[in-house]
């Protein structure tokens, strides 16, 4: 399990709960990460669906996700509108998680101005105070 935060930097926008990604997000208030597998394909799915986008099968499931991955790709945000404007500069990236799926997300925690392509990060959640709370990245420190 990792940390689920109440304290964040960042707006914590509520999500779009609906049936299929109901157990997705009440995970996430446990500190979990999970994703769904199709077992025709043996491919993770992000983002969380019924159905593999790979190979059409509607035969998939849950499983735990680690949480750990490296940066794709990333930039830092420097001007942004709306709950967001006071909170800049900040990093917006995907994550490619161990498991393979690349998830979009924010990075915390950390320099924004030393994040880099390549950095491996862990998942942290901070709270939404609803229910659910949403999957951040900060740096795996190197030592």
């Amino acid at each position: 399990m990792s940390e689920v935060r109440s304290e964040a930097v960042l707006p914590v926008p509520l999500p779009v709960v609906n049936p299929d990604t109901a157990e997705f997000w009440a995970a996430t208030a446990e500190g979990r990460l999970l994703g769904r597998r199709c077992a025709d394909c043996s491919s993770f799915i992000w983002y969380p669906r019924p159905i593999c986008p790979f190979c059409h099968s509607q035969n998939t499931a849950w499983e735990p996700l680690s949480g750990r991955g490296v940066i794709y790709s990333c930039t830092v945000v420097r001007r942004a509108g709306g709950d967001w404007k006071d909170v800049t500069p900040y990093v917006l990236a995907y994550v490619e998680l161990d498991e393979g799926p690349r998830m979009m997300t924010n990075i915390v925690d950390c320099d924004v101005e030393r994040v880099a392509i390549g950095d491996t990060v862990e998942v942290i959640f901070e709270d939404t105070g609803a229910g659910s709370a949403i999957p951040r990245f900060r740096p795996v420190s190197a030592s």
